[in-house]
């Protein structure tokens, strides 16, 4: 068996990055993202990317560090609303942006990841998202069609691993991470702990060693957060 675990992010995406290729990306906001993995596509200079992500992070943090460095052409993502490079360049024109409704973005994905290269939905009809689209009547009722992602590379981040890749997630950063990693013709992982095969019950694996094809050992890692919200101070 081919060894999965790579001593960096660099080395893990070694022959991998190509101008104009599509990623997906785990992470919802700031929770669950691949962020050593994207500094180091930061650090390729490879352009003209397209990213399918439920978000594009914030200024400066997780896939808006991509954006400050103009390498991503186009996002495919169903939140775009804390980013304001994000906002700035899409308003003048700069990125392209493929809205997609968040539960669909992950079927998207997920079914990319099953080998579906299309599949039929009641979200989004008789608006803007489906434009363009086919629209089919099913027991008298319309639906969309939505295309599935196939990834050039999906990039992701868990919580712990086991040396053939199986993955467990933490919590809700579990989030687009899974469907994610399905649908990329490679997929690597970024992990905060490695642990000996055999200590996980196969129960409660999340993402089969299958799905794996890199990974790394990122810890240590900051807690980022999103937002602070805090109580004002009680007049005495």
């Amino acid at each position: 068996m081919a060894k999965k675990l790579y001593p960096d992010a660099r080395s893990a995406l070694k022959g991998l990055l190509h101008d104009n290729m599509l990623i997906a990306a785990g992470g919802f906001g700031l929770c669950g993202v691949p962020e050593r993995l994207i500094d180091a596509i930061v650090e390729s200079k490879v352009s003209g990317l397209t990213v399918a992500s439920n978000n594009a992070g914030i200024d400066e943090e997780g896939l808006g560090k991509l954006l400050r460095t103009r390498q991503i052409r186009k996002m495919m993502s169903s939140y775009v609303g804390e980013n304001k490079e994000f906002e700035r360049q899409y308003l003048a024109g700069e990125l392209e942006v493929e809205f997609c409704p968040q539960g669909t973005l992950a079927e998207r994905m997920r079914a990319g990841g099953a080998g579906i290269p299309g599949f039929y939905t009641k979200t989004g009809v008789g608006t803007q998202v489906a434009e363009g689209k086919d629209v089919k009547i099913f027991d008298g009722e319309e639906y969309v069609m939505e295309r599935g992602i196939f990834a050039d590379l999906a990039i992701i981040k868990a919580w712990k691993s086991d040396d053939s890749g199986n993955i467990v997630f933490r919590k809700t950063a579990r989030n687009f991470n899974l469907p994610a990693a399905t649908c990329g013709k490679v997929c690597i992982v970024e992990v905060e702990e490695i642990v000996p095969v055999g200590s996980f019950d196969p129960d409660c694996i999340h993402l089969p060693g299958v799905y794996v094809q890199r990974m790394i050992l990122g810890a240590p890692y900051d807690k980022k957060i999103e937002f602070r919200t805090v109580r004002e101070k009680e007049s005495v």
